[in-house]
Order: C-alpha cells, then structure tokens, then sequence
C-alpha cells in the first residue's frame, strides 16, 4: 500500500473509522461544561476537566506512534476504538441518576473527570491517523489525503454535536451511551474493513530502532525549534492551544453572550463543522497546489489570527456567526498542511513515532489551552481567551516565515541530516 497514487478508495476504510470515532467524541464533549456547571463547577474547573483529556493524550501520543511503528497502525486504532467506548460509558455513568444518589457533587465532577482522562488515552491515536496516511499516499498528495481524513473528521464535529443536544431530550445519560454504541460498532467496522498500512519491512526496521527514546525525541524538538520537523511541531502546537482555549469556553462564553443552552449549543456546531467540511473536502487541495502547503498554512495562522480577534468584540449573534468562519478555514487549511510538511521530513520507518511526537506537543497543547483559557475567563471576562488566542496565532504567523521549502525527491533525508548537523555546529 505504502507509496501509491492517492485516492479515496483506498483511504474510505480510515476516513469512515474516523468519522465514527469522532462522532461519538462530539457527542459528549459540548454537554460537558453543562453538566459540570450543574454540579457546581467553576469555569476555572471547566477549563481543567477539558484539559484532563491533554494529560493522557500527552503521556501516551508518542508510544502509540512507537507501538504503530512497530506492531502496524491498524491493532493501535483499534485499542484506541474500545478505550474510547470505556470512556463514553464512564460519562453514561456518572451523568445517570444510580450515580446522582449515590455520589455527592465532587464524586460526580471526579467521574466526569476520570472519563475525559480514559477518553485522552483512547483518543491519543491522531498520530497513528496521520502516519497512516503518509505509508499510503505520495507526499505531493499527501495534504489532500490529510484533508480528507480532516473532512471526516469535520462531518463528525458537525453531526455529533447535534446529536448529543438531541440525545440530551431523552435524559443526561442517553448521549454517553449513543457514543458508547458508535464505538462499538467502529469496532466490528475496523475489524472487518481496515487494512493494515505499514509494511513487515518498516516494521522490522521500527522494532530495531536507533537507540533514541522518546525522551531525547521529544528534547531535540524543544531544544532546537530552528530544524525542519521542530519548527512544524512548534507550528501546529501553539495554534492548537490556541484553538483549544477558545473550544473550552466556547459554550460558556454563548451562554454568557448569548444565552445559549445544551439544547441548542450542538447546532453551532454543526454551522462549525459544514464549513470545515467544505474546506477540506473541496478547498483544500486545490488550495494546497495553488499556494503550495506553506502558503496555506501562513494562511491558515491569518485566519485563525483574524477569527479569534474579531469573535472576541462580538456581541451581537450574526457578527459572531461571521467571526466563527475564520476558525474552521484556520484550522482547514493549517492543520494539515503542517502535519502533511512533517511527515515530508521524517524518516519513513519513524513516521508513527515523530507523528506522536507531534501529538504530544499537541497534547501539552491542549492541556494548557483549556486551563489558562478558563482561568483568564473567569478573571477577565468572555473575550479574553479570544484575545489572547489571537495574540498567539499572529506570532505563530511570524515564526512560520522562517520555515525553508521542504527538499525534494531522494536527497530530502541528507538535506535534513546536513541542516540538523549544521544547526547543532551553530548551537542551535
């Protein structure tokens, strides 16, 4: 599979184990703040439950890359599928009336807690996702083919929330187990239908490795943010925590605003995510040769920077629904330009690893997005986590300007090497 021309049928398996994934994620993750609030939770304590996903995301990214590299890309999604049912089905619980007369408010609220940290682990597969799509597709097509995975994803952040405000008609507990149902069936789905990506070569070659462990993996991205795959891990981190912070209180910055419910929040949603769709399914590739993937992602950093700045003066509904449309395009045409660059610069045998990597830088990500996001609500009012997110988006942009084009052909790997070498002579 590794190497061959793009195109959709060899990718639907992936991108319908995606959108079902997502589905069921999307279901919950916008009653959270609702229900947690209900129990007495602060926004302060808000933006920490949605960081707890972060916290297991980011301790377990870069091994189920490792595991990927090593064992193929298809067993890893498929744990992650049934960690992800556990989770859906601890919310269940917790939000059930067998647990409101036996827990008080601070066992429910460590409940809720405990899943967002099971849902991390389970969600923690991104990697394995986008490592996936690097084995099969060629790279001139491989932001087209990360689109469309991205497209699936955006169909699922756009159903799944209205599902779950539709679910939430039939009592607190029933959008947990809709979501615990999805990943069941995802289950049987990948079992039957998801084909293995990675070769027994790549992974023999993975399973010797180079010595490196994902400490001093991690370490050379920190230390030295100037080489190639470094500075696109920087590139999509600080954006992601952007887009993170603003996702943490969204629903309580409409409530505050606007006077939005868990009713009728799942519908903004679905406004979100059919523009995303639309970008990535359409927009994007096209996009991507017209400008090249690192024009569109400079110009996903400017959009993000523009929909963050301008959703935080607005305070009437209709300029809040302009603003929002700078986010998903944000986030469409950055997101997987910067991940399809990275994976032009790892070694092939390492792909799931340097993409888990990358998740968890993301993962730090969207650990502390959601935290400072709550914390500068709840001391600053509604527009400040949007402020800031701009600010940040907007240096993102300046940072990304010293990104060299990706080299080309079979001299990509001694390109890297000579530039890391040269770097590290400098200090860098």
């Amino acid at each position: 599979m590794s190497g061959q021309p793009v195109s959709l049928g060899r990718l639907w398996a992936l991108m319908l184990t995606v959108l079902v994934d997502m589905l069921g994620f999307l279901i919950v993750v916008p009653l959270l703040p609702f229900y947690a609030t209900r129990l007495g939770a602060s926004p302060f304590l808000v933006g920490l439950m949605a960081s707890a996903f972060a916290v297991a995301q980011l301790a377990t990214s870069p091994y189920w890359g490792k595991l990927s590299d090593r064992r193929g890309r298809r067993p890893m999604l498929m744990i992650g599928i049934s960690i992800s049912a556990g989770a859906h089905l601890l919310f269940a619980l917790a939000c059930s009336n067998w647990a409101m007369h036996r827990f008080d408010s601070r066992g429910l609220i460590a409940l809720l807690f405990l899943s967002r940290l099971i849902q991390g682990a389970g969600g923690a597969t991104t990697g394995v996702v986008q490592a996936y799509v690097a084995d099969a597709i060629v790279p001139r097509e491989r932001a087209k083919a990360l689109g469309w995975i991205s497209a699936a994803t955006s169909a699922g952040v756009m159903i799944g929330p209205a599902i779950g405000s539709l679910g939430s008609l039939l009592g607190p507990t029933a959008p947990g187990l809709i979501a615990t149902a999805l990943c069941v069936v995802n289950l049987f789905f990948a079992q039957r239908y998801l084909s293995e990506s990675s070769t027994a070569d790549e992974r023999a070659r993975a399973a010797r490795g180079d010595g490196r462990s994902l400490r001093h993996r991690t370490l050379e991205v920190a230390l030295h943010p100037r080489r190639p795959v470094a500075r696109l891990i920087w590139i999509y981190a600080v954006p992601m925590m952007a887009f993170m912070a603003m996702n943490a209180v969204l629903a309580l910055f409409l409530q505050a605003r606007f006077a939005f419910t868990e009713k009728s929040i799942g519908f903004v949603y679905v406004f979100v995510g059919s523009i995303s769709l639309v970008m990535r399914s359409i927009v994007l590739g096209p996009a991507a040769r017209w400008l090249g993937e690192r024009g569109i992602m400079r110009a996903g950093l400017l959009a993000l920077a523009i929909g963050f700045a301008a959703q935080s003066l607005s305070h009437h509904l209709a300029v809040f629904a302009l603003s929002i449309l700078f986010i998903p395009i944000g986030t469409a045409l950055l997101f997987p330009a910067t991940t399809s660059l990275v994976s032009r610069y790892a070694e092939r045998h390492e792909l799931g690893v340097t993409m888990g990597v990358q998740q968890a830088f993301g993962g730090v990500a969207r650990l502390l997005g959601p935290a400072w996001a709550g914390a500068a609500f709840q001391a600053w009012g509604p527009g400040a986590p949007f402020q800031i997110s701009a600010v940040l988006a907007i240096l993102t942009l300046f940072y990304a300007l010293g990104l060299e084009p990706p080299p080309k052909g079979d001299v990509a790997r001694t390109m890297v090497a000579k530039a890391e070498v040269s770097d590290a002579a400098a200090g860098g």
